[in-house]
């Protein structure tokens, strides 16, 4: 019930081998055409949809859901997920150091790289990612968990998602409020400004490792785990090349990637793109879409004060543009990217939740956690996954918010369950 709905029955009559391989064609056909019409705009779409759709393959493969990162360290007192994250920081932290070197060479300027998420940080920051915490636990899922899962064929995933939107234009409403209030005079704390490059990747190695040293720790409090020794069949030695090459294919497309695998790739997706544009986060155009659905429904949110100076998943400012931004590609690409996988690893179904509950549930968490992204300006992959390499420390303020947050939701959806 945590992490996904009730399936629906999967069809039991299997596929012939040349059928298979004909919808395996067609399903990667897909993202070619689609990378063909964005490069037909510009290079710039292209990229930002190969990235999406690279980041969908990464997390449905991998499972990697920042929800169960959490939710299963206190609910099960399991680790896995959240320590990979923890790795896939660590090195994101050392790829965003080198590449916010080259922008800003001379620290003592007082410049900032303006497109790392360095974000104000305050009681915005800290009430948004308390929110997001509670109500990604409760919809099942982050905001790009959700994507990831809405190309899987999850109906909950995009209830949750209709949830987000309401979440994030409800915030956008009351957006204005909240930059005179607090995030227009909250200070922007960079680290490397006063810990210099060297020193501020210190300081967030030290705090990466009581993290995974912590994790550790929270797992033994339920005690032992048993000694349990599972003997499999040792698949026979490849005969071929041919042998090796399908081997090969098969770790890639068919089994599941270990969580700091994902996490590893995950960073190294992040810090491609910051090289060449900003780092990864979805919220931001996402807010766009709650404020354009807004706009046709007679209901405009206005002008949102200080969008401008903010970098980060801010609103993009972009109401009643074109919808294909860049933004829309790497969010498109990421549903297709993890569409593309579940078929190839033959996981794609349509799961239709059987309990009412669960569309109630999905669709407040979705609120919950929209207005909790639009608050903290940005999500697990933007105000944390982003943040944090970004030397930034408002992203350490969001991780510990999220993490009180998404204990507070494993806390309900115990009673819920």
């Amino acid at each position: 019930m945590y992490d996904a709905p009730v399936t629906a029955s999967a069809a039991t009559t299997p596929r012939s081998a040349p059928a298979r391989e004909g919808l395996h064609l067609a399903v990667l056909a897909l993202p070619v055409l689609a990378y063909l019409v964005a490069l037909g705009m510009s290079a710039q779409m292209a990229t930002f949809l190969a990235v999406g759709i690279a980041v969908g393959f990464t997390l449905q493969r991998a499972r990697l859901c920042f929800v169960s990162a959490f939710r299963d360290l206190f609910l099960l007192h399991q680790g896995r997920t959240l320590r990979g994250l923890i790795v896939g920081l660590a090195i994101g932290c050392i790829g965003f150091a080198m590449v916010m070197s080259t922008i800003v060479g001379d620290l003592s300027t007082g410049r900032m790289p303006n497109d790392a998420h360095i974000l104000p940080l305050g009681i915005a920051t800290v009430l948004g990612g308390f929110l997001f915490g509670i109500g990604m636990v409760l919809a099942g899922g982050c905001v790009s968990g959700s994507l990831y899962r809405m190309g899987e064929g999850y109906l909950a995933s995009w209830v949750a998602m209709g949830g987000v939107l309401i979440g994030l234009y409800t915030l956008n409403r009351t957006w204005n409020w909240w930059w005179e209030h607090s995030i227009e005079s909250s200070p922007r704390i960079w680290l490397p400004a006063t810990l210099g490059y060297t020193g501020a990747l210190v300081l967030s190695a030290v705090l990466l490792a009581l993290a995974y040293v912590g994790t550790l720790w929270w797992e033994r409090r339920q005690g032992p785990t048993p000694n349990i020794t599972i003997r499999r069949a040792q698949p026979a030695p490849p005969a071929s090349v041919g042998d090796d090459i399908r081997v090969a294919l098969r770790g890639v497309f068919r089994r599941e990637w270990s969580p700091m695998t994902g996490a590893v790739v995950l960073s190294g997706l992040n810090i491609l793109l910051f090289i060449h544009y900003r780092p990864l986060g979805v919220v931001g155009e996402i807010s766009r879409w709650a404020n354009d659905l807004g706009s046709l429904a007679g209901a405009p949110v206005g002008i949102q004060k200080g969008l401008d100076t903010l970098a980060g998943c801010a609103a993009a400012l972009a109401e009643g543009a074109s919808w294909f931004t860049d933004g829309f590609m790497l969010n498109i690409g990421l549903v297709l990217g993890s569409f593309t996988a579940a078929v190839l690893a033959r996981e794609f179904r349509l799961r239709i939740p059987h309990q009412p509950q669960r569309y109630v549930q999905s669709l407040a968490g979705g609120l919950v956690m929209g207005y909790g992204a639009g608050l903290g300006l940005g999500c697990t992959l933007g105000a944390f996954y982003s943040a944090i390499p970004s030397l930034a420390l408002n992203g350490w303020v969001y991780a510990i918010a999220m993490a009180t947050g998404a204990l507070v939701g494993s806390q309900l959806i115990r009673r819920l369950a």
